[in-house]
């Protein structure tokens, strides 16, 4: 395609130089003159030395040369101008009266880009000029495109080739590289090279299928495309070269060679690769992560029924690994990581690199590659086993992996010893696919979570079954909270000395359908789920609702006890929910006391202490529960603002059977006492019991033996058949201990 120049037309605003040399000055005139008149911009010179000096200061766009001159002729003019930097592709018209095909020959041979035979036809002659600028301006254009394609590739590593079919037997053919071609290979550009060369430097692993491919190719005259591992001949370095060829065919449609190009790819290749390793590796551990377990498990699956063996698949849980993560750090954490897959990997025959292809065409074994451990995800990890015998040979493994994680690991410069829970599925037995074994080796691992950790479990329907149960359960939780279905039963306390109640014990029931589920079946579960903040939240709201109906029906003014787990704490809205909970109804802050346990307390002390303060500042009081089961931190009781130790029924049991109940007991009232706090005796469900309290002073109790927790509307016919009349046993029987008191304190003052 021939490219536009200002040159072309006549009536052109640029007007092209030329430089003219003849040392006839006729000739000159005339030719100047007419040149003029036909748009040029001439420039005279008389003779090729004069031609050579102007044209080491100026470069013109065409040059028109007489042939014979005397002193330096045009063609000697012509051969020295070709040497001169800028003007070795500078047009130039020989002009020459002689018509012998030598003259013409030997202008060609010294440089010159045409001739012309001098006459007067000076339109032939304009002609000519413009055809040669024209022809000047698209060499021009060629030249710059090409350079631009030589870098281009250069840049993209990027050359191309021809070769050529041998044409007779026993001959080879012919291999033409590009110069950006060879460089691609290391190689010079005039290196010369055949195909047999090129293919010697493919490594020796991968020879082979090159020459299978390329044979295929050349039998059935198809396109090549294809990467080759090579040698880099400058280098000596691994490269990776992307070739591809188009036949060629002669006018009979018979191939005749292949042109095409080539790249190094290597960058592109190893980028390929990390982020293919990235998409199927763990960052931190370099186990092969959930994306490339499952692809393992399925593959490892479908050879299984080919084979008709069983596989296994093992869920390792780290123990206690969020106490470490949070105690010493996220990179203290990380490091155990990188430590306990370290271990895993050690335990079970791992493969990091498989691919789909060489599994297929590696023989009827090759599926045992496969076998890995990888990480699931946080501290979950996957032990993959392609081909078991049967269930004890995934024992041993998961026996080997609880052995290995006993050790002590040193992290975060101190020992640590992490232990971990491993759940099994056996397919087919145990699933069909990759989710079933998942799901159902999760089963078996949290039942072994439940029942004390660092242990093995193969999973069993009946596992599954209690599964399904807590998750039936949860989600009937969910709709219990929604429906109104959560219902409050109160327990009195009642001060024996004076038989009377002293407030009550608001506790949690869940009335499922015609059941009412005791809190033992649900509170834990609530706790785990996080469920158990919108229900003390509701119970809050509750019990001030039923202190203000006691209120206007019977004058009750006690407190009703909530008894609030840490979690609830942890809630910046506490104290506002308590404060609107009371307000609503028109109660004081006192009606409502807070119980935690002691459990509790020491567990989160830092989340509960200071809203204990500001409970305690609005007027509500506080009771520890359960008070003696933990190891208490005896010097915190001087700080807290409580009100109350509850004695756990643990204690109250055996009270009157063993000296050390009686001795636990008596220090609890010792400590309380000089403390200046109440003291509740829990759990008391015979007479028995409440003597004994009496005789070491406690006085308040709550218990079976007063009253079972009963529903709201019940409370108030207890309050008239049982505390009123004065006719219950408890009661009478501790008239008669206090008569006794106090007739043993007169006898000893008389």
């Amino acid at each position: 395609m021939a490219l536009p120049h200002a040159f072309d037309t006549d009536d052109s605003t640029e007007r092209p130089k030329v430089l003219l040399v003849d040392d006839d000055e006729v000739t000159l005139l005339l030719t100047a003159v007419a040149l003029r008149e036909r748009g040029f911009e001439i420039t005279e010179v008389s003779s090729g030395e004069q031609a050579l000096e102007m044209l080491a200061r100026w470069t013109p766009d065409i040059i028109v040369l007489d042939a014979l001159m005397p002193g330096r002729d045009g063609f000697d003019t012509c051969q020295e101008l070709r040497h001169k930097p800028g003007c070795e592709n500078l047009p130039v018209l020989m002009l020459t009266g002689l018509d012998d095909e030598a003259s013409i020959t030997r202008a060609y041979r010294v440089g010159a880009t045409d001739f012309f035979v001098k006459s007067t036809q000076w339109s032939l002659l304009s002609g000519r000029l413009r055809y040669l600028l024209r022809s000047a301006r698209i060499r021009l254009e060629l030249e710059r495109s090409k350079a631009k394609l030589a870098r281009a590739q250069d840049l993209a590593r990027m050359g191309s080739f021809d070769w050529r079919l041998p044409v007779g037997d026993g001959q080879a053919g012919v291999l033409a590289l590009a110069p950006e071609a060879a460089r691609v290979f290391g190689l010079a550009p005039d290196e010369p090279i055949s195909l047999r060369g090129l293919i010697r430097m493919v490594p020796h692993p991968e020879r082979r299928g090159v020459l299978r491919v390329l044979g295929d190719v050349a039998a059935q005259s198809t396109v090549l495309a294809i990467d080759v591992p090579v040698y880099h001949r400058d280098t000596f370095l691994r490269r990776i070269v992307h070739i591809e060829a188009e036949p060629e065919y002669n006018e009979l449609g018979h191939t005749i060679g292949y042109t095409g190009i080539v790249q190094d790819v290597t960058d592109r290749r190893v980028a390929e690769d990390r982020i293919r390793h990235l998409a199927n590796f763990d960052a931190l551990t370099g186990l092969p992560n959930r994306r490339q377990l499952i692809w393992r498990t399925e593959r490892a699956l479908d050879w299984a029924r080919r084979y008709g063996h069983p596989a296994a698949l093992l869920l390792i849980d780290l123990d206690r690994f969020k106490v470490i993560n949070d105690t010493l750090g996220h990179a203290a954490g990380d490091e155990l990581l990188v430590e306990v897959s370290r271990r895993l990997r050690g335990c079970v025959r791992h493969s990091d690199q498989v691919m789909e292809d060489r599994i297929e065409s590696a023989g009827a074994r090759s599926h045992r590659t496969l076998e890995a451990v990888g990480r699931l995800g946080g501290d979950e990890f996957i032990a993959l086993l392609p081909e078991v015998g049967d269930e004890a040979d995934a024992r041993r493994v998961a026996d080997r992996i609880l052995e290995s994680m006993r050790e002590p690991i040193f992290v975060g410069g101190q020992e640590c010893f992490v232990t971990c829970s491993v759940g099994i599925a056996i397919f087919p037995r145990d699933g069909q696919g990759v989710a079933d074994l998942l799901r159902n080796a999760d089963v078996a691992m949290y039942s072994v979570k439940n029942s004390g950790r660092d242990a093995t479990a193969v999973y069993s329907p009946m596992l599954a079954g209690r599964g399904r149960e807590k998750l039936e359960l949860e989600s009937a939780l969910h709709k219990a909270i929604e429906r109104g279905e959560l219902v409050l039963h109160y327990q009195p306390k009642v001060d024996v000395r004076s038989a009377r109640m002293v407030g009550v014990e608001a506790l949690m029931r869940w009335q499922r359908g015609h059941a009412l589920v005791p809190p033992n079946d649900f509170i834990p579960l609530a706790e785990e789920t996080g469920l158990i903040v919108p229900m003390s939240e509701w119970a809050l709201r509750e019990a001030a609702r039923q202190a203000r109906i006691w209120s206007e029906h019977f004058g009750f003014e006690d407190s009703i006890a909530v008894n609030l787990p840490s979690r609830v704490f942890s809630r910046s809205d506490l104290v506002e929910h308590l404060h609107q909970a009371v307000m609503a109804n028109g109660m004081p802050h006192r009606v409502i006391q807070v119980e935690i346990t002691e459990n509790s307390l020491k567990k989160d002390s830092e989340n509960v202490i200071p809203f204990l303060h500001r409970l305690n500042e609005i007027g509500v009081e506080i009771a520890i529960d359960d008070f003696g089961t933990d190891y208490s931190n005896l010097a915190s009781l001087t700080t807290l603002p409580i009100s109350e130790l509850k004695i756990d029924r643990s204690f109250v049991r055996n009270l009157g059977i063993t000296p050390q109940s009686s001795a636990v007991v008596n220090a609890i009232i010792a400590l309380a006492r000089s403390l200046g706090l109440r003291v509740v005796a829990e759990g008391v469900e015979n007479l028995r019991q409440m003597e004994e309290l009496l005789r070491l002073g406690c006085g308040v109790m709550q218990g079976f033996l007063f009253s079972r927790p009963i529903a709201p509307d019940d409370l108030e016919v207890w309050l008239q058949q049982t505390v009123l009349p004065g006719n219950a046993p408890w009661i009478m029987h501790g008239t008669t201990t206090r008569l006794e008191a106090v007739r043993s304190g007169a006898r000893s003052r008389t």
